[in-house]
């Protein structure tokens, strides 16, 4: 994806209009404070409630800083959320997911399965 999505992470805090959070993936040794910014803008131009910034490496206190003062999200039925969220790759391996309001399974459609005479030879 571009413009600063690599995914989107969905959910309904009021159990009926879903929502989306905005993945921004940084896999190099370089992550720095302006790659949070540049996450708020993201979140901000596509009407995302959060952004979750996941890296190899361990932010930076400048970077932690700048994602606290983004502030919260707040969702009236569960409460207060931090708008940007920091995550690394041993975090998800650890068992730590993205902080979000309740996830609505409804959100998520099972893709239809394609027959295998459709699908060409790419990795044969």
């Amino acid at each position: 994806m571009d413009g600063g999505v690599d995914g989107y992470l969905y959910f309904k805090p009021d159990g009926k209009i879903a929502e989306k959070a905005v993945v921004s993936v940084k896999g190099g040794g370089n992550v720095g404070v302006a790659m949070i910014r540049d996450l708020i803008a993201t979140i901000e131009r596509e009407g995302a409630k959060i952004g979750v910034f996941l890296t190899l490496e361990d932010p930076t206190t400048t970077m932690r800083r700048e994602a606290t003062a983004a502030g919260p999200h707040e969702s009236s039925m569960h409460g207060k959320f931090q708008r940007i969220q920091i995550l690394t790759i041993e975090d998800l391996f650890g068992g730590q997911k993205p902080h979000r309001p309740w996830i609505d399974p409804s959100v998520f459609r099972k893709a239809k399965r394609e027959t295998s005479s459709k699908q060409g030879d790419l990795l044969l």
